[in-house]
Formats: C-alpha cells, structure tokens, sequence
C-alpha cells in the first residue's frame, strides 16, 4: 500500500464521521450528507495521487463534501429556493451547539437511533452511516441477503426525510430513549473487527475494536449508572484482552480452546472482571450484555480450558435465554451444554436450531464439531465444507480447512 493510500485509509477510518456529522448539522439531510462525503472521499482517491495528501486532510476532506452537497442541493432545488442556498455559502452563523455528546461519532451513532424509526432498522442505519460497515458486512451481521438489506437501509432515509425527522443533537434527557440501539451499534462494529466477514479484510480489524471501546467509554461516562453500558464494556474488554492469542503465526485462527492463556491482557481482564462485579453487587436484573460480560468473566477466569465452570456458563445462558430467545443464543447454549451433558444431547438441540440457522457459518461449525466428537467423520466433514463455503475470513478459512483435513 502507497503512502497516499494508507492517508485515504486513515483519512476514511478518522474523517468520515466527523464529515457526515457536519454536513448533517448543516443541511439536515442524511442522504445529502452520506453522498456528499462519499463524493469527497473518491474525490481524494483521484486527486491526491497527483497532488500530494494536503496539510489538513479532514479539513479537505470536510470543504469539499460542503462544496458538493451545495451542489446537489442546488441542483434539486427550485427558484424559490435560491435564498437558502445563499445562505449556505455564506453561512458565517454560530455553529450549533453539541449538546450532550462532545463527539462526532458517538452524536451521530444518537442522532440515526432516533427511536421514530424501528430497532433493527436504526441500528442497520447507523452502521452503515456511521459505522462504516460495507451493506454486505451488516447483512452477514443480520443474516439477512444483501438486497434486503439494501432496501432496508434506503428505506430508513426515505422515512427520515418524509417525516421530517429532526437531525438534532441529542440532549441528556434524549440519551435513555436511544441508548439500546447505540449499544447495538457498538457491539456489531466490535463483532466486525473481533472477526471480520469480508473476504478482503484483515482477519482481525483493530481498528473497529478500538474505536467501540473508545466510543463504549465514552457512553460510560455519558451514562455511569446504566447497567447494559457497562456490560458491554466489560465483554468488549475480556474478548480484546484475547487478541494476541487469536491468530497463530501463520496467520490461522486459534479457537478459545487452543489458546495460549498466558498471552492474555490481564490489566483489560481485570477490568472486565471489576465491571461485572461492581454489576452484581448492584443486586439489580442483568440485562444482555451484563450476562455475556459474566459469561466472558467465566471463561478469562479459567487458567486452563479443562478448569471452567460449565455449569455455571450453562447457568447464565439460560438466563439469556429467557430474555434474548435467538436461536444464537440457543446454539452457544448448546455448545456450551456440550460440555456437561455430552456432544449427542447437544447435537439434538443444535439440530432443532438449523430451520433458523441454516445460512449461519456458527451453525455449521458447532455442528462439524459435535459431529467429530463423536466419530461421525463424514457428516462432519460435510458441515465443515458447509462452514467454509459461508466462511469470508481468512484466518478462519484456515482453521476450519485444517479441522476438516485432521479428519482423513
């Protein structure tokens, strides 16, 4: 990768937030403001190889992307608009107030979760707008085709301009009303960069785990007392603190089992840990991510596979259950019964699952699992084929590749 192309990465990865953040403040117009950055961004892919990266990438970035939603504006716009646009070229007013957020992500992750709009849809906005997920990387996220998803994400923006809904900022009485779908948000970038989807990403995406803990903590600060936050830091924490023990030197994905323990981060184990107690000792109903924060606790207390509490683990999961009924929630349930109650009784259970599941890469590979487990090479040959073929990672490609091939 050139010197320019790494600047456009970075200038992606750090700008486009704060530009869509700006031009939505200015215009009120997601759509506006999503092409407008877009235009910028392939704007800087031609230009800058022949001009050189400017001083001030993100402030190029920002002008250019004014200049051209002025522009799209103006050619939409009818006479008795000219005056408007006017005042958007010369507009020298006060900048709008931040309100409760003093950040250009995190507003805007709360201003697309407007609650106006349905959950699943907020959240599929957001990471799209916001996010920067690929409309095929949230349509794996969802398990859903890429055209629907399409459809979906078109949609939410037709709704927000016919119905007029405001792109404020936030205020602090705003936050509780939206703060599910945000959290929402955070937990699928994370997924994204724990485990990529895209056959042309990195295995790993620092990047994305990075800027959802940072945008997770900022939440927390934004909101002390909400349990879900914390929770949701504390998982995000105890499943980064694995990284280095994820990927083998030949770049093949190493699974919770083969991992070295001792490689793990026990500064951001400990914190997760503190999290999760100071959650429980609040006596108050665990929500979802407080039951994965204290399933991942479980798991990172562990020094060694054979010593964890799969009692325990089963324990929790049965509470998740009862609030979060998904059928992925029923398969990790299942894999984890595995362990208690041997790889037959969990089959059955994993089997029932596969009507809902049956396009779900995790599916196939706890199935081909189960399947080794009990001597069953060929079929479990079979659900490791059908794993790879759903697999757009690399590094996992490998691990199930090596799994299958141990086999014979």
């Amino acid at each position: 990768m050139s010197d320019v192309d790494a600047a456009i990465t970075r200038a992606h990865r750090d700008e486009w937030a704060r530009v869509v953040a700006t031009l939505t403040r200015r215009f009120g117009d997601l759509d506006v403001a999503e092409d407008a950055a877009a235009e910028a961004f392939a704007t800087a892919v031609e230009r800058w190889p022949t001009d050189g990266v400017p001083p001030n990438p993100g402030a190029w970035l920002t002008t250019t992307a004014t200049r051209k939603a002025i522009d799209r504006i103006r050619r939409e716009s009818r006479r008795d608009d000219k005056h408007r646009e006017a005042v958007m070229l010369h507009d020298d007013s006060a900048p709008e107030p931040l309100g409760a957020i003093d950040d250009d992500r995190l507003r805007l992750i709360f201003v697309c979760c407007h609650p106006a709009l349905a959950a699943q849809t907020r959240v599929a906005l957001t990471l799209r707008m916001v996010g920067g997920l690929t409309v095929p990387e949230i349509a794996r996220a969802f398990l859903v085709r890429e055209t629907a998803m399409e459809q979906r994400i078109t949609r939410a923006k037709a709704k927000i301009k016919a119905a007029g809904i405001p792109y404020r900022m936030p205020s602090v009485e705003d936050l509780p009303a939206r703060v599910s779908g945000v959290l929402a948000v955070l937990y699928l970038v994370f997924n994204e960069g724990y485990l990529a989807t895209g056959p042309d990403s990195e295995p790993v995406r620092t990047d994305l785990t990075a800027e959802a803990i940072r945008l997770t903590r900022l939440l927390r600060m934004l909101l002390p007392h909400d349990g879900e936050v914390a929770g949701l830091l504390a998982l995000m924490l105890m499943t980064e603190a694995r990284r280095a023990a994820r990927l083998s030197a030949t770049g093949e994905l190493v699974t919770l089992d083969e991992q070295d323990r001792g490689s793990w981060d026990a500064e951001l184990i400990g914190e997760g840990h503190r999290l999760v107690r100071e959650r429980l000792a609040t006596g108050e109903p665990p929500g979802r991510y407080q039951l994965l924060a204290a399933i991942n606790a479980v798991h990172t207390s562990a020094r060694d596979i054979r010593d964890t509490d799969w009692s325990q683990i089963v324990a929790l999961y049965d509470q998740l259950v009862r609030i979060d009924p998904s059928p992925i929630v029923e398969l990790n349930r299942a894999i984890a019964a595995a362990e208690l109650d041997g790889p037959e009784v969990a089959l059955a259970a994993v089997d029932r699952l596969e009507p809902r599941l049956s396009g779900y890469r995790g599916f196939h590979v706890a199935r081909a699992d189960l399947l080794r487990r009990l001597g069953r090479s060929a079929e479990s040959r079979a659900g490791y084929d059908s794993a790879i073929e759903l697999s757009g990672n690399s590094a996992e490609t490998a691990h199930l590749i090596r799994r299958r091939d141990q086999l014979g």
